[in-house]
């Protein structure tokens, strides 16, 4: 059995296993791993094991059951993190390019976020509409453009709110884009329980929908191990720590 790593790619994601790959890895290292897009710049969020860590429907995903394990490629030098740089930097520009054509092809659509793959073989961009979009034309135009491949994805506002962060009503930083991998489903009737006022307005996130904390206490202590609460955990299980390039 292969010692296994656990790499993040971004703040408040799921964690994934790859092959150490004979490397003496330690937590908070940047790597270059192989992933089934091409290869990916993440950090190593769990020191090396020698099998994978139980199954954990919150913080696992089944692509990281799949064997053999991907590897790790290196460890990230110098060149690496200016691609990565440099990637953010095409970033900016590929929005600055899908706004224009939006406005051109006259798209009911808002671009929320852009993401370069780090080979730059592709690039995500991340959107939000209330209706179906037919963005086959917009596609064609940012690839003539850009000069390679697109990928479109609508999203939902919970997801714009984790990718765009932001301060809650509790003036803390949102708990999706700070430490909540997976959405919880969320409901009225855990504001009931708890004697809280059903005033929409109190109940509602940045998002516009029921705040997420509301799982927190429902049925359960607040210091209960099923907590999503970062305050709930011991200090050492509250929000991950800041990320190098997070």
């Amino acid at each position: 059995m292969p010692k296994v790593v656990g790499v993040r790619f971004k703040r408040a994601c799921k964690i994934y296993d790859f092959d150490v790959n004979n490397l003496e890895l330690k937590t908070g290292e940047q790597v270059v791993v192989e992933t089934q897009k091409g290869m990916g710049l993440g950090w190593v969020a769990r020191s090396p094991l020698d099998k994978p860590a139980p199954a954990s429907s919150k913080q696992r995903d089944e692509t990281n059951l799949v064997q053999p394990l991907k590897k790790v490629i290196r460890k990230a030098t110098g060149g690496d993190r200016e691609r990565f740089e440099f990637n953010k930097e095409m970033e900016d520009e590929a929005a600055a390019v899908c706004r224009k054509e939006i406005a051109k092809h006259g798209l009911s659509m808002k671009l929320v976020n852009v993401e370069y793959l780090f080979d730059s073989s592709k690039v995500i961009f991340s959107f939000i509409s209330e209706n179906r979009v037919d963005f086959r034309d917009l596609v064609k135009d940012m690839a003539n453009e850009l000069h390679t491949r697109i990928e479109m994805r609508q999203i939902g506002v919970r997801d714009e709110a984790k990718m765009l962060g932001g301060v809650g009503p509790c003036g803390r930083m949102l708990c999706c884009s700070t430490h909540l991998v997976d959405f919880e489903p969320v409901s009225v009737k855990m504001a009931k329980e708890q004697n809280i006022s059903l005033n929409p307005a109190k109940l509602s996130g940045v998002c516009g929908r029921l705040m997420c904390c509301l799982s927190y206490e429902a049925s359960q202590d607040a210091c209960d191990s099923g907590s999503n609460c970062c305050h709930s955990h011991k200090p050492e299980q509250s929000q991950p720590s800041s990320l190098p390039g997070a």
